[in-house]
């Protein structure tokens, strides 16, 4: 009982009423962004219809909004440590209203796709730096909830997001994106009621140009190049023009990145992200658990070889895998302050991998097939995001905690890219059901293999520059 009381006077305290008005803020910030990927599924149909392109130009759609998404990443994260959380935060959301008028209001594919661009690199602003404001304002001791609940988001929008793009695609595909200016508006005005100023801008040098120019030549490279390759004919896709030409800029302007970085006074992705053992780990995590992430795409086709449903009714089949995740993330977080985030991370990946093996053993069996999407849910929503971009709070330098951020998104990303491709490879590689188990048979091994990379983790981590978090939290300012 008395611990009770004290816990309720704690979340009573001006700084608690703060922290959950901040909290509120990011949540529907990435919320909005988290929206306009799961509603554009549906609408494309009636895209293509507008527009009169075929399936090849509208994978653009999707294409512009992650190519953008990946290099604003650390660029965002980069502005953000050099001018402070609040701008760039805010400047994101009024960037993805922007975009979204320019969707909506697009007379062809070509100013649409321009819009998609700008919606694109504000998401991939809006999540790393929202991360950053939780590390800036939640105590080592309450940061994880707050990432589990932002990670939560992502579920929760893939579950409303197919059913308010419904709803909005009987007035016209159009409103799909309207609905996010006011949301933007809304999500602006509160923020620069709520969002405190913290002295967190460090300014050494001028801006990365020239490395931002090779880490946009390098990210559209690899994400063009893999978004061409044929799953059904991965070697002889890699023999044309439109893959290998793309896949060979990523190539070459790879270590010209690394090059600009050594040389630049205030790299965008500075050298001490990626000096520790824990950072590098943490670094490996993310791609291999976004390659896992991204197999889940190919559930609903194994259902409709397995079954012989309809695509609409295999979408959803995967219902009881987004529950779970969305269930799972919020959890983990709690789970993340009490344990840390290497017994998260080891047991998530090998429910995960339990979750895979059942697939495998019995995922042609209806009760089979759910159970393990079930479990794979919950596996996949305890490691993805809170646990790795806990890792970086703690580990990363102060003063570049927003690019950690933005880095994480970047690992993610590149393993997602790459797992579309190889995974889609090796399920057309024999074809039907055998296909798909073979490619969910590597999943499963890849899982497994994470479980190892996690042990090497620490148990706890000791947050970097504890005094000069301190010394700069001590200049709050409500804004």
């Amino acid at each position: 009982m008395k611990q009770q009381k004290v816990k309720e006077k704690k979340e009573q305290t001006p700084e608690a009423k703060m922290q959950r008005r901040v909290l509120t803020v990011l949540f529907f910030g990435v919320l909005m962004g988290a929206l306009d990927i799961a509603i554009v599924g549906p609408a494309l149909s009636a895209i293509g219809e507008s527009f009169n392109v075929d399936e090849r130009g509208l994978a653009w759609v999707f294409t512009m909004y992650v190519l953008f998404s990946l290099i604003c990443s650390l660029i965002m994260g980069k502005l953000s440590d050099r001018y402070g959380r609040r701008n760039i935060f805010l400047m994101n959301i009024a960037i993805f209203g922007v975009g979204s008028l320019v969707v909506a209001l697009s007379p062809n594919l070509a100013v649409m796709l321009v819009g998609r661009a700008l919606q694109g690199g504000a998401a991939g602003g809006i999540f790393p730096v929202a991360s950053a404001i939780i590390g800036d304002i939640f105590p080592a001791e309450r940061r994880g909830r707050a990432l589990g609940l932002i990670g939560a988001v992502f579920g929760i929008a893939f579950i409303i997001g197919p059913i308010i793009g419904g709803v909005l695609l009987l007035a016209g595909w159009h409103w799909l994106f309207l609905i996010n200016i006011p949301i933007s508006a809304i999500v602006f005005w509160y923020g620069l009621k709520t969002l405190p100023v913290l002295s967190t801008g460090v300014k050494s040098g001028r801006f990365d140009i020239s490395g931002t120019i090779f880490l946009a030549i390098w990210i559209t490279g690899l994400t063009v190049g893999v978004s061409q390759i044929d799953a059904k004919d991965l070697i002889g896709s890699l023999g044309t023009p439109s893959v290998w030409i793309f896949l060979l800029v990523a190539l070459v302007g790879l270590p010209f990145f690394f090059f600009a970085e050594r040389r630049a006074l205030d790299p965008v992705m500075p050298p001490q992200l990626t000096a520790s053992r824990q950072l590098i780990l943490a670094g490996i995590l993310g791609a291999g658990i976004g390659l896992g992430e991204v197999a889940t795409v190919f559930l609903p086709p194994l259902a409709v070889k397995a079954f012989g449903v309809t695509e609409s009714v295999a979408s959803f089949l995967m219902l009881p895998l987004v529950m779970a995740m969305a269930f799972a993330s919020p959890l983990t977080g709690r789970m993340l302050d009490k344990f840390g985030s290497k017994a998260v991370l080891v047991v998530g990946n090998l429910i995960a991998t339990v979750g895979f093996a059942l697939l495998i053993v019995a995922g042609q069996t209806m009760w089979g097939y759910i159970l393990a999407n079930i479990i794979i849910g919950l596996g996949m929503g305890a490691v993805l995001g809170s646990p790795l971009r806990y890792i970086m709070l703690a580990e990363a330098p102060l003063k570049f905690r927003a690019s950690a951020q933005g880095l994480i998104t970047v690992y993610t990303g590149i393993g997602q890219m790459l797992g579309s491709a190889l995974v889609g490879a090796v399920a057309s590689s024999h074809g039907g059901v055998d296909g798909y188990m073979l490619a969910f048979l590597s999943v499963g091994v890849l899982s497994a293999v994470m479980v190892v990379i996690a042990l090497g983790l620490k148990g706890r981590h000791i947050e970097h520059g504890t005094t000069e978090k301190v010394s700069e939290e001590s200049e709050l300012v409500r804004s």
